[in-house]
């Protein structure tokens, strides 16, 4: 009797100790995503949840600004996150801080900014710097985002234009909302965003990028928090999201795919 229930306990401790191990396994990595990368991750993040041990909890929050999701204001705050997916600059200026483990940033996709209608609605001419500026002021209203498209937008391509004036009252910086979800809703007659954050909205038309010569490329890239627990499977993570394999997906969400090895645009 003596033996038995020893042997009950010593089965009732490995049941603890493997319940234990199974629960640590399951811990989600903590990955914070800005929206600019968010159709591309989607896709990507589910691929690498099919494996039964790769279980993540995915949020969102910009790149910058004063909002409480704002990946910078986060940090801030402590938050446990393990990786963020960001704008370069911004990524860079985190990492000069300590915020992130330096060595870790991975380069994943460049994106180009591109303009929207309500559905439906006539599309404007936007193919010349002239043509934009045209239409620009035709707008009774414009919208941006509060994020590094929308940064450039009112900081340097309005005045470069030289209608920062006119624009003053029509223009308006929009936070912690997606561009299109604006044009989609009529709040707005004229919309520039991140291309891959224009494309899975429903309700809105795209009449295509900015023009050359003034158009903003921006870089999207992830680390690792250096505050994170689990670096070595964030690390791993982050080389998935960059494999050359996985660049037609980051391609067909609007973005250019920067993975080594990736197939240029046909």
């Amino acid at each position: 009797m003596i033996e038995t229930n020893a042997l009950r306990k010593r089965l009732a401790c490995c049941v603890l100790l493997l319940a234990a191990a199974g629960s640590a396994m399951a811990e989600p990595l903590t990955v914070v995503s800005s929206g600019g990368f968010a159709a591309a991750y989607k896709k990507l993040v589910a691929e690498w949840q099919k494996q039964p041990d790769r279980a993540v909890d995915s949020q969102w929050g910009p790149s910058m600004g004063a909002t409480k999701n704002a990946i910078p204001q986060r940090l801030d705050r402590k938050e446990p996150i393990d990786v963020v997916i960001m704008v370069g600059d911004a990524l860079d200026k985190l990492m000069a801080t300590g915020q992130l483990v330096p060595g870790s940033k991975v380069v994943l996709a460049d994106s180009t900014i591109a303009c929207a209608v309500p559905q439906g609605a006539p599309r404007p001419d936007i193919g010349t710097v002239d043509a934009l500026r045209q239409t620009l002021l035709n707008a009774r209203s414009v919208a941006w985002s509060d994020s590094a498209s929308g940064e450039y937008i009112e900081r340097e391509m309005i005045p470069k234009l030289g209608i920062a004036e006119q624009m003053r009252g029509k223009g308006r910086k929009i936070p912690a909302t997606p561009v299109g979800e604006i044009l989609a809703a009529k709040e707005a007659d004229f919309g520039c965003q991140q291309r891959s954050e224009l494309l899975p909205v429903h309700g809105i038309d795209i009449v295509g990028d900015l023009p050359a010569d003034v158009q903003y490329v921006t870089e999207f890239s992830a680390a690792v928090v250096a505050s994170s627990p689990r670096r070595e499977e964030a690390t791993r993570f982050l080389r998935f999201l960059a494999a050359p394999e996985n660049a037609e997906v980051i391609r067909s969400t609007g973005l250019v795919p920067m993975a080594k090895g990736a197939a240029a645009p046909r």
